[in-house]
């Protein structure tokens, strides 16, 4: 096994490009890292006594898919967040350019939180619907600016939850 790798660790990264070449964009595996991955599965099975090359190649592209499909299925996993979609929150006044439907869920979540958090609420009205920077809100509710990113962060989060679980 270990005069084997070098005699087709070329081919095997070769297929490793052309089986990443079809996954979706932002595949964060590369084709080395498969045909490792690939090679420590060849090497750990049992039955590796390949009678071929065919055998073999065929023994490692299998591998590789099952590699793949694992890989895919964590990453669709409810528990990793597979049902959720990123949404970026940096700039105050992305809300403001959703639909009204949002903008109601805003304010709903943005009530509930006033309730148990009513200085990282505030917060978010100054941010939110004032447009204000994190030094002049912070200055504003008296906190330092780093502890203003803090809540908004914090903020955040906790409304972006409350409004996706209502959907």
């Amino acid at each position: 096994m270990d005069e084997l790798l070098p005699l087709v660790y070329d081919e095997l990264r070769l297929m490793a490009s052309q089986k990443l070449s079809h996954e979706s964009p932002g595949q964060t595996l590369q084709a080395t890292a498969l045909v490792h991955e690939a090679y420590l599965r060849l090497i750990g099975s049992e039955g590796n006594a390949w009678s071929n090359r065919t055998y073999f190649f065929g023994a490692a592209a299998e591998a590789m898919r099952r590699i793949l499909v694992e890989r895919a299925r964590r990453k669709g996993s409810k528990k990793r967040g597979g049902d959720r979609h990123r949404v970026d929150f940096t700039s105050a006044d992305v809300m403001a350019e959703e639909s009204p439907d949002d903008l109601i869920a805003m304010d709903e979540a943005l009530t509930n939180f006033s309730e148990t958090d009513p200085v990282k609420a505030e917060l978010v009205k100054l941010r939110f619907f004032a447009g204000l920077s994190f030094e002049q809100a912070a200055d504003l509710l008296d906190i330092s600016p780093a502890t203003a990113r803090r809540h908004w962060n914090y903020a955040r989060a906790w409304l972006y939850g409350r409004i996706c679980s209502t959907d």
